[in-house]
């Protein structure tokens, strides 16, 4: 099997490496606009060649769309245009409504899978890529009674082949609880970095005082403005509703705080370790 991975970063990338070390695929091909990331890509063994778009439709049996969300609707439909016989492409973006609606109508739809393997890292470009990504991790495929039963098989071998659990969900389910359970993470990240930079006007104090709590609080933080800012603006409302929602349990802390309710606020925080319990049960 030949597999195209458009878009050379973090989440293409490692499943590349994984695909291939587990003989899922004989080549693969890759496709970025970047010469930097091509040449890296080639460097690192995540692609063996490097292609056009035209070229990685014709060539390839699998074709992963990894590029940020803006570009997969904008790339999905000219995908489809070239699609042949037995060919499938597939999304791994973090927004989902939007991208199916896009194609909803093409004559062609049946050829496109939409999946979102719930894995990553702050990082990004194909050095970020790296083999084990996936494994025990959820991948979430939506509306899969819109896409061809054969090639549903293919794609769920592919995401057996990297040890992730399968979950099917609509595409308009999964951008809610993608709101709360990754977007808003995010969000939480770097509005906590931006308070830090603009009240510690001493970068010193920072570095001396940060300790592991503050930095793994803030590792998103350095995620990807330019993979990031698309995610928010695709799945808006769904994002404005969660935080909305965070911002009066914010409330609701501080002002246990300011009046001095702090039986409350040990009770807020006792309720908020059932976290534990609950991601304890995911993991099972």
């Amino acid at each position: 099997m030949k597999l195209a991975v458009i878009g050379l970063g973090l989440i293409g990338g490692s499943m590349a490496l994984d695909l291939k070390k587990n003989n899922f695929v004989e080549e693969v091909y890759g496709v970025d606009l970047s010469k930097e990331y091509q040449r890296e890509a080639l460097l690192l063994g995540l692609v063996d060649k490097v292609m056009t778009l035209e070229e990685a439709c014709e060539s390839a049996d699998v074709i992963i769309l990894s590029t940020p969300v803006g570009v997969v609707l904008d790339l999905l439909p000219k995908i489809l245009d070239r699609l042949k016989e037995g060919q499938v492409v597939i999304d791994v973006g973090s927004t989902k409504f939007n991208i199916c609606e896009a194609v909803k109508d093409h004559k062609k739809r049946s050829h496109f899978v939409a999946t979102h393997p719930m894995a990553g890292t702050e990082f990004s470009g194909p050095k970020a890529a790296h083999l084990g990504l996936f494994k025990n991790k959820a991948t979430v495929i939506c509306d899969a009674d819109f896409s061809d039963p054969v090639l549903i098989e293919k794609v769920y071998e592919l995401y057996k082949c990297l040890e992730m659990r399968i979950l099917l969900m609509s595409s308009k389910d999964h951008d809610i609880h993608a709101a709360y359970v990754s977007h808003l993470s995010h969000i939480s990240s770097f509005v906590l970095a931006n308070t830090v930079l603009d009240k510690e006007k001493n970068v010193n104090a920072i570095f001396n005082l940060a300790s592991a709590g503050f930095e793994s609080t803030v590792r998103l933080a350095k995620s990807s403005p330019e993979m990031w800012a698309p995610i928010f603006d695709q799945n808006q409302e769904n994002i404005v509703e969660a935080l909305g929602e965070y911002i009066e349990r914010l409330k609701l802390f501080h002002q246990s705080l300011k009046s001095g309710d702090f039986e409350e606020t040990k009770k807020y925080m006792y309720r908020s370790n059932e976290i534990i319990r609950v991601l304890s049960q995911i993991k099972k």
